[in-house]
C-alpha cells in the first residue's frame, strides 16, 4: 500500500497521512490538478467522485460529489488559500448539499497537501487541521482516516498511466450529468499563452475562425464583467454555406485562471449555454477544462450532434501551430 505513516496528533488537532509513489513529483502533482484524474482516486472505491468544478490557484474553488452503490450522493467543496506550483496547495475542506450551498452542520477543516521527492520517486504528506478534538473525533467516526487511506490506494494506478492523460490525446468530453459536459485538452504553451489566445483579437484571427475555408469577420471581446461578446464568421468565396454568429455575457473573469460566460447563436432563439473555463499548468503545457451547462438534455445532444467536438480539436490544433509554438 502507499500509505507508509497515519499520525494522529491531539494537541495540535491535525491527522497527518503520508504516502509514496513510483512517479516523479510533477506526474503526482498533475493528478491532483487535472480534474479527469483526482476523480478517479479521491473517493473511496465505492464512493466515486465526479469533480464539476477544479479551480487550482488562490481564491479557487473545486466541486465535487462522491455516489455511493446506491446512487446516494455526498457533496463536498475545496476553497484554495495558497498554492505553490509542483510543492504544495492549502485548502478548506468542507461539505456541501446538493445544491453546492455549504453544510455548515458538518465541520470545515484546513488541509496542507505537500509534494516532495523521495530516492525511488514521491512523497505526499497530507496534513488536515481540525478546530476541535470533537470534530477531529466525529470525521474519524465518519471514515475520513479509512476513505483517505482507500483513496491513495487507487492514486497509484492512475499516476503510473502514462497514456490516458497524455498532451497528445486531444480533445476528450464527459457527460457531468444530463445537462453538463467538460471538454478537456492539453494545450502547448502556458496558461497566460493560452488566455491571451483566447482574448486578443489578433492572435484570435490567426486560429479562431472556424472549419476551412472559413473566416472570422467580426471579434468582440470581453474584459469585465457585463460587457458582451460576439464572434461571427464567414465563408470564403466558392465555400457554401452562410454567415454566422455567436454572442454571449462575460459573467466573472480571474485572468489567467478562469473565466464563466454565456453563449449562444444568434438568431437561433436557443437558450443560452453557461460555459467555465479554466486553465491549469501541467506537464507538456496547460490544461484546458470546459464545462459547459445547457438548457436541457435535449439542446446538448442537438449541438453535440453538429460535430462540436471534431472541431473543437480542429481550432486547438490550429492554435497550438499558428500561435503557441509559432516561431
Amino acid at each position: 500500500m502507499p500509505v507508509t505513516s497515519v499520525d494522529r496528533d491531539l494537541d495540535r488537532l491535525t491527522l497527518t497521512i503520508t504516502a509514496e509513489f513510483p512517479v516523479p513529483v510533477r506526474r503526482l502533482w498533475d493528478a491532483y490538478v487535472d480534474p479527469r484524474q483526482l476523480e478517479k482516486f479521491w473517493g473511496p472505491p465505492t464512493w466515486p467522485a465526479t469533480f464539476t468544478r477544479h479551480d487550482v490557484f488562490p481564491g479557487g474553488r473545486s466541486d465535487y460529489y462522491m455516489t455511493g452503490p446506491d446512487g446516494t450522493r455526498a457533496g463536498g467543496y475545496w476553497e484554495f488559500l495558497s498554492v505553490d506550483e509542483g510543492r504544495s496547495f492549502e485548502v478548506l475542506d468542507g461539505f456541501s448539499h446538493d445544491d453546492g450551498r455549504p453544510n455548515t452542520d458538518l465541520p470545515t477543516t484546513r488541509a496542507v497537501f505537500t509534494f516532495g521527492e523521495t530516492a525511488t520517486g514521491s512523497r505526499l504528506e497530507t496534513t488536515t487541521h481540525f478546530n476541535s478534538v470533537d470534530e477531529l473525533e466525529k470525521l474519524i467516526e465518519m471514515g475520513i482516516e479509512e476513505g483517505t487511506r482507500e483513496a491513495m490506494g487507487q492514486i497509484e494506478a492512475v499516476v503510473t498511466d502514462d497514456a490516458t492523460f497524455a498532451a497528445d490525446t486531444g480533445t476528450q468530453s464527459r457527460f457531468l450529468d444530463d445537462r453538463t459536459v467538460r471538454f478537456s485538452r492539453i494545450l502547448r504553451g502556458t496558461p497566460q499563452q493560452v488566455w491571451d489566445a483566447h482574448h486578443d483579437p489578433e492572435l484570435l484571427d490567426r486560429w479562431f475562425h472556424g472549419p476551412d475555408g472559413w473566416a472570422l469577420v467580426d471579434c468582440r471581446v470581453a474584459s469585465a464583467p457585463g460587457e458582451t461578446t460576439r464572434f461571427e464568421w464567414a465563408p470564403d468565396d466558392g465555400v457554401e454555406g452562410e454567415a454566422f454568429a455567436l454572442t454571449g455575457e462575460l459573467v466573472s473573469t480571474d485572468p489567467p485562471h478562469r473565466e464563466v460566460f454565456t453563449e449562444t447563436m444568434e438568431g437561433a432563439g436557443a437558450p443560452p449555454t453557461l460555459n467555465e473555463q479554466t486553465l491549469t499548468a501541467v506537464e507538456g503545457g496547460t490544461l484546458m477544462t470546459l464545462v459547459i451547462t445547457y438548457d436541457s438534455a435535449e439542446l446538448r445532444d442537438m449541438i453535440l450532434g453538429t460535430g462540436m467536438v471534431d472541431g473543437m480539436e480542429t481550432g486547438y490544433r490550429r492554435l497550438e501551430s499558428e500561435v503557441l509554438t509559432r516561431t
